[in-house]
Order: C-alpha cells, then structure tokens, then sequence
C-alpha cells in the first residue's frame, strides 16, 4: 500500500507540474437531459481534441446537493465536483455534472415527497449514460459516483451499459445498517428499540404506523415509500454485480465514510482497483487536521481537490476500453 502511495504522490507531482505549464481552464456550457417527468440542468466540460475522447459522468452524494457538490443545508461552497470537472478537463477528458432531480436548476422536475422513489435518481443517471453513449464526440463513458451518488451510478452503470465505473467515498452497507450504526449508542432503550423496529419493518418493504413520534422526520408517512426503495439495494451486492473496469477511491481522513467501507466494496469487487488516498476527507481535499480544519473545508472553494484523486482518474478514465 505504501508503494501505491508512493506512485500517486509522485504522479500528482508530474500532473500538477504539467498543469501548470499552460494548461488552460477550460469551460462549462449548459446541457439538458429530457425526462418524461420534466428537465435535469448541468454542466458539460468539453476539451478542444481532434477525435473522439473519454467522457466522465460526475453523481453528487446525499440530500440536497448540487451538481458542484455543493449543499443548501450548509453554509459555504466547496466546489469539489466543479473542480474536478475542471481537473478532468484540463487532462483533456470531458464531464458532466449535473443537479439532481428537486435540486438547485433541476427543482422543476422534483416528485413529490409521496412519489419518489431511489429508482428515480437511477433513471436519471440511467438517461445521462444513454445520451453520452450517443454522442459521436466521445469515444467511452465512465460514471463518477460520489458518496451516495456511488450506489446510483453503479445501478445506472448496470442499468444503461457505461463503459466504467468510480466509487469515491461510497459506502459498501445498506442504508439501513448505515441508520444502524449513526444511532448506535445515541438513543434512550425505548426509543432505540422502535427504531429498530421500523428500520426492520422498512427493511422488509412495509411501511410502519409505529415509528417514533422523535424521529418523525426521518421515518413520516410520506417518506416511508422512498425509504423502502432505498433500503433494499446493498451498494457490494450492487458492485459485484458490474462487468466492467471498476475503480474504488477512499480518503483517510473521511469523517463521514470509513476506510472500511471501500476495502469491503474491494472484496465485493476483488477485480477492482482500489486507491486510498491519505489525507483526503469527504469533500475531496486534502486534510488531515484536526476537526475544525475539516469543517472549513466544507465551505472553501479555494481549497484544491486532492491531486492523487485527479491522478487516479485520469489514468482510470484514460484506460477504460472505448466502446
């Protein structure tokens, strides 16, 4: 592990110094997936070339984030999927990024709380694929999941056939048992023991009049269908069942997904290659400090995203097989 390491700190180096020699910021123009059920808004970055070249689809994570993997529930913008996008451009591979149904340009097109399902985000992501694999400017199709976004591109990568496929900071557990272990420790006896009586019940494709009335924002009637929909995907189920080029990224100072996480995706997956990246955190950038240096980073757009990630997929993206 320490020679993989060692290769990625040194591959950075070149990387960033052959950045630096001219590589021009390249640009976002504005694309469109059409749905049946209304328009997804984002971003596509395409480097000048004179044939066809590999394009990375880029899946933000969890709750109400953006396609720059920036969140409305915080304060601040980190901007980590724009500037990988812009870190892929510069390495001459296209991307797009895009905001999630209900989200930011994309809110149109949101479902109702009653009527989404996890299902509907894979679809999406489904769409995108399909609309890439057509377009004669690429020559393969790589998705880039990032945290939650890592579960749907892996179904959307099964689902519409890309070329290849990225976890970065994925988790390898149903959400359910991911709930499990956020409230481990942390709920009186009582309430502990209906909570695991819904998550059960959820588990198994039933909704519950029973949940606690406290965590009545987590488990409300309306949410439940989305819940069940949620839970009965397992992202090792779902990423052993790929059958193609599969890369697997992990930071080390993640306080938000564990190492663990991604050596049981590997073992899942023991074709795949997996990358840990020391230092990197749940935001893509490079800290390893205490507690409060990661909190800023969640609100600093001029922190860099981790040169080792950029590396690794480069070179993954680079050598997925075209279609």
């Amino acid at each position: 592990m320490t020679t993989d390491w060692l290769r990625l700190i040194f591959a950075s180096m070149t990387l960033a110094v052959a950045a630096g020699a001219g590589a021009a910021a390249v640009a976002d123009q504005p694309i469109v997936l059409d749905t049946p059920t209304g328009k997804i808004a984002g971003s596509l970055i395409v480097p000048a070339s004179k044939g066809p070249m590999p394009v990375a689809l880029i899946i933000a994570g969890s709750g109400p984030t953006d396609r720059n993997g920036n969140s409305s529930a915080l304060p601040g913008a980190h901007n980590s999927l724009m500037l990988l996008a812009q870190a892929l451009g510069d390495a001459g591979i296209a991307s797009v990024r895009y905001d999630k149904r209900g989200i930011a340009a994309s809110q149109p097109a949101a479902a109702s709380e009653a009527d989404l399902r996890f299902e509907t985000y894979v679809d999406d992501a489904a769409g995108w694929i399909a609309m890439l694999r057509r377009d004669p400017r690429f020559s393969s199709v790589t998705v880039v999941g990032h945290s939650e976004g890592s579960l749907i591109g892996m179904l959307a990568t099964k689902k519409a056939g890309a070329n290849g496929f990225v976890s970065v900071a994925g988790v390898a557990r149903g959400a359910a048992d991911v709930l499990r272990t956020q409230f481990a420790g942390k709920l009186p006896p009582a309430l502990a023991a209906q909570n695991e009586a819904a998550l059960v019940s959820l588990e198994g494709g039933r909704t519950t009049t029973n949940a606690p009335k406290e965590l009545a924002a987590l488990y409300r009637d309306s949410v439940q269908p989305y819940l069940i929909s949620w839970f009965k995907y397992v992202p090792a189920d779902g990423i052993a069942a790929l059958d193609v080029p599969v890369l697997i990224v992990q930071g080390t100072t993640d306080i938000q997904v564990a190492v663990s996480e991604a050596e049981a995706l590997k073992k899942a997956r023991p074709q795949a290659h997996l990358t840990i990246i020391p230092g990197m955190n749940h935001v893509l950038k490079m800290v390893d400090a205490p507690m409060p240096a990661h909190l800023a980073s969640y609100s600093d757009p001029a922190l860099p995203v981790a040169p080792a990630l950029v590396t690794a997929l480069v070179d993954f993206v680079r050598a997925v097989p075209a279609r």
